[in-house]
Formats: C-alpha cells, structure tokens, sequence
C-alpha cells in the first residue's frame, strides 16, 4: 500500500514540474518585467487558475475542513463571500491598478501618496509574510501530508516533531526552487495544472466520502444521512458561539475578504500581470464561480470526517487527513497528495515570489541602489527569497498546538490586511487626504490591532464585541481619522491618476453582467441553506 501511494505522489509530482518546465523553460527569467510580471503576458485561464491555487493551499483545506468539523456549514463564509470581494476587484480596484501599471500595491501608494507610504507598507508586507504566511503554509501543508500519506510509517521516523521539521523543510526547499528560479508565469502554469488537480480531487473525496457515510449505500443516501443526523452542522447561518456569527460577514468577516482578494501583494500580482483589462476580468470573475463551489471540497469533507470522526477524539485539523487516508484508495491517496503538495508549493511559491517582488522593486530598487541595474535587481530578489524561505522553514514548526490554524491565521492577518485596505480605499476614493493621513493609518492600525489581541486592557475590546467587529471598527476609524486629516491638512492639490500605457484598458463587455449574477448567487446559496 505505501509503495503505491508512494509511486503514485512521485509520479503526479514529476508530471506538474516536467510540464511547468517546457512551457515556461524559454520565458524571460534575466529582466524585472519578465521575472515579477511575466511580461506581462497572462490570459484569463492562467489568471484563474493561479489566483485559485494561491488560495487554495492546505491553510484552506485542512484548516477550513477543520473549521467545519467543529461548526459546520457557517465556516463557508470563508468561500463564497470571497465572490463580493472578486466582484469589486474586477469592477473597481483592478481597471485602477492597471491603469498605472503597477508590479507591487505599494508602488501605488507611492503614485497616490509618496514613497514613505510605500517603504512602510513593503515593510508591514515582508513582516507579515515572513511570520505570518509563509510559516502557516508550511505547517499546514506538513500536517496534511502527514496525515495523509502516514509519514511516519513511510521513514520510520516516531518523533512527530522530528517528522514535522523534515516535511516542512523538505516543501519548503521545493517551493523556494520553483518560486526563485522559475519567476512570475511558471508559478502561474504550475498553479493551473495543480488547480486542474486539486478540483478533481476535492470532488472525488466528497464522492468517496459520502459512500463511506452511506456504507456503499451511495452519495445521495449518504447526503440524505447527514441531513438528517447532523442538521445542525448543514446551517449556513453561524450561531454567536461559532468562528463565524452570521452578523460578522457584513462587517469583518467582509473586509477580510476585501483585503485578501484585491490589496493583498500575493494574490492580485497575478492580475498585474493580465495581457489586458478584459483578460483581467474575465480570470477574476472566473474565480468568483469557482469559489462558489468552494463549499462542496472545503467545506462538506469537514463534515463528513464529523460524522465518521467525532466519537473518536480526532482533533479538528487532523480531520481532513484522516478522512483522504481511510476512503482514498491508494494509487488515488498519492495522487491527492501530489496535488496537495502543489497547493503548498503553489501557495508559498506565489508568496515568495510576490516577497520578492517588494523587496527588489520597493526596497533594494527603490532605497538602496535606486541605479540597479536589469540583473541586479532580479538577482536581489533570488538571495532575499532565500533567506525569507528558511526563516519560514525555522520558524513553522513552532507553531504545532494551534488550536484552529484556519481561526488563527484570520486573527494574525487582520493585524496588517485592515489598516492596509483603509489606505487603499481612501487613496483611491478621494484626491485631497495627505501622505501623512496614510502613515498614521497604517502604523496605527497594525499597533491597534494588535494591543485589541494581546495588551491588556485593550484585549477586552474584542471579547466586548467580536473580534471580527473589533477590526470592522477599527476599519471605520482609520478611514474617519484620514478623512479628518484629509479636512484639516489636505494635499494642495487634486491627485490625478494617468494612464501609464502599460496595458490596453477596455473593459470586458460582460463584465458587470457577470458581477451581478454572481452577487445573486451567493445570496442564493446562503438563503438555501438557512436554517
């Protein structure tokens, strides 16, 4: 049985990097524009797909299926409330963004603000990355793969912290290989390969899974046993005592999503890359129907490990694990696996490299050798990713005993998303709010938050009101505060954004159609299953 896994995970593995390798092995790796941007060259199937792959990595399937074994349906708002916010990406933030045609947020700041708000913001973004998400990829990849593949029968290696250390590290060397050799476009292929993948296997695990319910009995009667023995789990309206109140996605649980899909430097790098505005849209919007199927593979496994799992002291975000080894058969075990391992590489290669981005474009460029040349600043990227790769890998074992990985890495990001989002949206909305309106927010956001988790007394604020409140509140104070700044000491002239040529600015002609309908059909799914 661990032969065939074994063969099956090392086959699928190969094929993704083999294919990746000949079509992007005559890419430009030697210039920024070719390294970060991937010449500019991406159409809406890559857009997708690696906007999809970025996201989904095992935070999201081992966390978010964690998430559901302990509340049910609810947690879905971690999915298909991420449509509004690609919604607004295609029709509000992305035709801006373009439109100056930037490789990193903070060079936009920069254009709308000045280049102190872009230093301090690629600061907050390197910190976050560092011991944030980069180091949540890792650890969450190496739980699921170990539960998954039974690592430790596989090496012989007992010590379950040992055997973490190694598969973080081991992962962790692969991603940096691909992400700091390879450059923007062959994450991006590798991305839609894994993405054909992890679909594919996230709907033949709810198959496998439901028949395992049903006792071979079949997926609708095994469908049919879960409404009826766990009705409670299949409520999409989250009671006030689970991760996600129904009250929280109109207020934090939003703006999270917000951030995440449309200021976030790892996800929309991607669209930055878009051949045109149209190709933009229409990757973003695909992505918006994907995530509505969201709940199907990272929602209802959770589930079903519930039902199969609860009266066995499973831990939460072992779950998912444990339900791909029992119900896959083995040659599929290592072919879920091998796609698993492309949503970990896929996410912290597309972290890593968009680190890079920052660090060569923002920093090294833009602080210390603004005179860099092509090569230089490429080669600047490759050594700083190194080092950012391995305080990653030290620093991801660190965080075993969690107890929801998925619940902390939304607490950990709202720290730097909101603060960050409140300047972009401002930035954009208004033409007279001062660079120093920006550097208060964003610096005194991240302290906010921050002092609202873990100084008292300000840590009672967000067990007041839920934490997801806490930061929706922080999020309107940040904005009245830079409006008022913006009143008392504006800029002394309008801001006016130009059109930097970089790309050709026509709209998709269904672009808003597609908005609305998706917008639609999130608050049908939702009304379908309220309880």
């Amino acid at each position: 049985m661990h032969a065939l896994t074994l063969a099956s995970f090392v086959f699928f593995t190969g094929l993704v990097a083999f294919i990746t390798w000949r079509l992007t092995r005559r890419d430009d790796h030697e210039t920024s524009n070719g390294y970060f941007l991937a010449g500019r060259s991406l159409t809406f199937p890559l857009i997708a797909g690696s906007l999809l792959m970025t996201n989904l990595s095992t935070e999201q399937m081992v966390g978010l299926n964690g998430a559901a074994f302990s509340d049910g349906l609810s947690v879905m708002a971690w999915e298909v409330i991420a449509v509004i916010a690609l919604v607004a990406l295609a029709l509000f933030f992305l035709p801006r963004f373009l439109k100056s045609g930037i490789a990193t947020l903070p060079q936009l700041l920069s254009i709308r603000f000045d280049a102190g708000t872009q230093l301090i913001t690629n600061v907050i973004f390197l910190i976050a990355y560092a011991v944030i998400l980069l180091p949540i990829i890792l650890y969450s990849g190496a739980m699921g793969l170990q539960g998954m593949l039974d690592l430790s029968g596989l090496t012989g290696i007992g010590s379950d912290t040992a055997l973490l250390w190694l598969t973080v590290w081991v992962v962790g060397l692969i991603g940096s290989v691909y992400a700091l050799f390879g450059g923007l476009r062959t994450v991006a292929v590798s991305d839609t390969l894994n993405g054909i993948g992890l679909l594919v296997g996230g709907f033949v695990i709810v198959y496998f899974g439901l028949q395992a319910v049903s006792a071979d009995g079949g997926v609708f009667e095994g469908w049919e046993i879960l409404k009826a023995t766990n009705p409670d789990k299949l409520d999409s309206i989250g009671g006030p005592e689970q991760q996600v109140p129904f009250a929280t996605v109109f207020t934090g649980v939003l703006l999270l999503h917000l951030f995440y899909w449309t200021t976030n430097q790892q996800i929309i790098q991607r669209t930055f890359a878009a051949r045109s505005l149209a190709e933009g849209q229409k990757g973003v919007l695909l992505t918006g129907f994907f995530k509505l199927l969201g709940p199907l593979y990272l929602v209802l496994p959770g589930i079903i490990a519930y039902h199969l799992y609860a009266d066995q002291g499973v831990a939460a975000d072992e779950a998912y694990g444990h339900l791909v080894f029992d119900v896959l058969p083995p040659s599929l075990t290592g072919f879920f696996a091998a796609v698993m391992v492309g949503a970990i590489l896929s996410s912290f290669n597309s972290a890593l490299n968009s680190t890079t981005t920052i660090f060569s474009l923002g920093i090294y460029k833009g602080v210390f050798k603004q005179d860099a040349s092509e090569e230089q600043v490429v080669n600047s990227g490759k050594v700083f990713g190194w080092i950012m790769a391995v305080v990653s890998m030290t620093i991801a074992p660190l965080l075993a005993g969690q107890d929801s990985l998925f619940g902390y890495l939304q607490k950990m990001n709202a720290i730097y998303f909101i603060p960050i989002l409140a300047v972009v949206v401002v930035g954009l909305l208004t033409k007279r709010v001062p660079p120093l309106a920006a550097k208060v927010a964003l610096i005194g956001g991240c302290l906010l938050i921050f002092a609202g988790y873990f100084v008292p007394p300000f840590s009672r604020l967000p067990t007041l009101m839920h934490e997801f409140h806490f930061v929706a509140a922080v999020f309107v104070l940040l904005v009245a505060v830079m409006l008022v700044i913006g009143k008392l000491c504006p800029r002394a002239t309008d801001w006016v954004q130009e059109d930097s040529g970089a790309v050709d600015l026509t709209p998709w002609r269904g672009a808003v159609p597609t908005g609305i309908v998706l917008v639609i059909l999130v608050i049908a799914i939702y009304a379908a299953f309220a309880g």
